[in-house]
């Protein structure tokens, strides 16, 4: 019995051997050369495509600029993104298929016939298909556009792009953050309406009121027609106490979106330029009120 099975063993392995020698290594060799060159003749293909296709998207965009297709330009920057994204998509999707049929797998029955992972992909991608309704909400409902200052949860900045998946908000300090859409829920747009910012002006209980209100009066004539991001003109609240126990002489700065910061401090300056060139008591830089 051993002598048997060791004489099978060996005429196994001799058929084993005579199969490998009469294999056609050249043969192989130039079919796996010419799939190595089809797939990079692929690439190059797919690369230039995607690269003329961005090209044909942004220059329609830049025509329908002429055409004021799109009135808000945010508007038209943030569907100009989403096309490009889908675009790019596309482009990726269509170069896996075509990179798996040249390898010889078959893509089409592959699909037909991968019920069960169909079903566990789509149980999987159940958050991918809630980014890119919401996504597409986000856009229907223009909530966002690419250049509004928004605040969404604890993230404040400038929308920079706004993808059927993902959403890019630019923070004050540079800070680059991926917010996927379906953690959308409570959006506060700031570059929507016109802004109202409050000017402080600290004051003392010597300070004469009546003064301090004919000095801004004097300085609101002079700088409104100077203030182009101005939107109405200031007007004077008079003293307040602040929630922090400050007493303080406020006027009311509206301005357009985005400017109201810069055109608060330019009034400031010139309000407190001016009660200081007139003497009157003030207080300011860690000067106690006198209540």
């Amino acid at each position: 019995m051993i002598t048997g099975a060791t004489s099978l063993t060996s005429k196994q392995m001799e058929q084993l051997k005579k199969a490998f020698t009469d294999l056609s290594w050249h043969e192989i060799s130039q079919q796996l050369l010419s799939k190595f060159l089809l797939i990079i003749v692929t690439f190059v293909l797919f690369l230039m495509i995607l690269w003329v296709g961005r090209v044909i998207i942004v220059h329609l965009f830049q025509e329908s600029k002429k055409y004021n297709v799109l009135k808000n330009s945010n508007r038209m920057a943030t569907v100009k993104t989403l096309v490009l994204n889908i675009y790019r998509y596309t482009c990726y999707f269509f170069l896996l298929y075509a990179v798996l049929s040249e390898i010889g797998v078959p893509v089409g029955t592959l699909i037909a016939g991968a019920g069960i992972f169909s079903l566990a992909l789509g149980l999987g991608a159940q958050s991918l298909v809630s980014d890119i309704v919401t996504g597409f909400f986000i856009l229907l409902e223009q909530q966002l556009d690419v250049g509004d200052t928004v605040q969404i949860g604890q993230v404040k900045g400038t929308v920079t792009a706004l993808g059927i998946r993902t959403t890019q908000v630019t923070s004050s300090d540079g800070t680059l953050n991926f917010i996927p859409n379906r953690n959308i829920t409570i959006v506060q747009n700031l570059s929507r309406n016109n802004m109202v910012s409050n000017v402080d002006i600290r004051i003392t209980s010597k300070t004469p009121l009546s003064k301090v209100e004919e000095i801004v009066t004097q300085v609101n004539k002079k700088l409104v027609p100077q203030t182009k991001a101005l939107q109405l003109k200031p007007v004077i609240v008079g003293p307040v106490v602040t929630p922090d126990g400050a007493l303080v002489f406020r006027v009311t700065i509206t301005a357009v979106s985005g400017k109201q910061s810069s055109v608060a401090s330019r009034f400031l300056a010139a309000y407190l330029k001016e009660l200081r060139a007139n003497n009157i008591p003030i207080a300011w830089e860690g000067v106690p009120n006198e209540y």
